[in-house]
């Protein structure tokens, strides 16, 4: 996965804005695995502007999809955000779903 490779440096320079965008290409696409490494990435503010919402929105696909490392992530998020923060990131997972599948 290409944005594996660029996320860890493999084969090519490392760079988190090219990994950001290959990861959103594949989460898009319905790769689950790519979903989760895209939460990550905005969870840590790798290649995107960190923001907990987003990241909670992409940990709840990736669950969604049976990735159950996703579910933790999620969970752990949720630990550091208000309900209404929670709220929207669900909303915004239920939306992209909709549209997506």
């Amino acid at each position: 996965m290409l944005g594996t490779m660029y996320s860890k440096g493999r084969g090519v320079a490392q760079d988190y804005k090219e990994a950001a965008n290959w990861y959103r290409k594949a989460a898009e696409q319905g790769i689950a695995i790519a979903q989760l490494n895209l939460g990550v990435m905005y969870e840590h503010g790798q290649g995107v502007t960190q923001d907990q919402k987003i990241a909670h929105m992409w940990f709840n696909i990736a669950a969604a999809n049976e990735i159950p490392r996703a579910a933790e992530l999620r969970d752990i998020m949720a630990q550091e955000m208000t309900p209404s923060q929670i709220e929207k990131a669900q909303d915004m997972a239920r939306e992209w779903m909709a549209k997506h599948q």
